[in-house]
């Protein structure tokens, strides 16, 4: 039997998340387990600071864990930034997926360093919706046209420059392999794949993104969707 994955929509539009609750209640494989208007409302009706109910309305479901994907709108009316957002939702340990009515390029691009796993539109249908959920839940990123787009005309610094080449390598060697894998893949030596996976580190050195381990780059491949996505 598939697992259930949990969601969790924080949004400060109540018709929006009367519409979602339609929509997930007849998707078998999800369950939609908390809904609030903002993240500090989530969190505290996770940690049971709030009785159930509270404010709008709150965890739906006692005593779970933090839900495996969060639906978060990206411009909540409570001023807070969707940065900080982000990251507090990450510290529990679930996933997130931006949603906003505006595909603003800056803006995905700066959820997406935040650590969101992915960014749609609300005008995509039920079905994309619920693919891009479960992608998350299976640990890839969620793919839209917007985050596409968005990533692929992305000039600013803390996106550093990567020749087809240094890119080919950062992929291969992030993505798994041995370094004299990536290499023979490549048709270079291990020394000139050293090379250019030292070129990657120094760019991201410069761009402000520290990058050491084979973790931090298999990272830096996620925030930047250089895997196509």
């Amino acid at each position: 039997m598939a697992r259930v994955i949990t969601v969790a929509v924080v949004d400060d539009d109540r018709m929006l998340l009367d519409g979602l609750r339609a929509w997930l209640g007849g998707v078998p494989e999800l369950r939609l387990v908390a809904t609030a208007a903002t993240v500090g409302e989530l969190l505290a009706a996770a940690d049971g600071h709030l009785p159930y109910g509270a404010g709008a309305p709150g965890y739906t479901e006692p005593d779970i864990a933090p839900p495996d994907i969060v639906l978060l709108d990206l411009v909540l009316r409570d001023g807070s930034a969707p940065t900080d957002n982000i990251r507090r939702l990450l510290r529990t340990g679930s996933r997130v997926l931006m949603i906003s009515t505006v595909p603003d390029r800056s803006r995905i691009i700066e959820a997406i360093r935040a650590g969101a796993d992915g960014y749609l539109t609300k005008d995509h249908d039920l079905p994309t919706l619920v693919t891009a959920i479960k992608d998350l839940a299976t640990g890839r990123g969620a793919h839209s046209p917007e985050l596409a787009f968005a990533c692929a005309h992305d000039s600013s610094p803390a996106r550093p420059r990567l020749s087809p080449r240094e890119r080919q390598i950062l992929l291969d060697y992030a993505s798994g392999m041995t370094l004299k894998s990536a290499a023979r893949r490549a048709g270079i030596t291990v020394h000139t794949a050293k090379d250019y996976l030292d070129r990657v580190k120094a760019k991201y050195q410069q761009a402000g993104r520290p990058t050491y381990t084979k973790l931090d780059l298999a990272r830096r491949v996620r925030e930047d969707h250089l895997d196509g996505g």
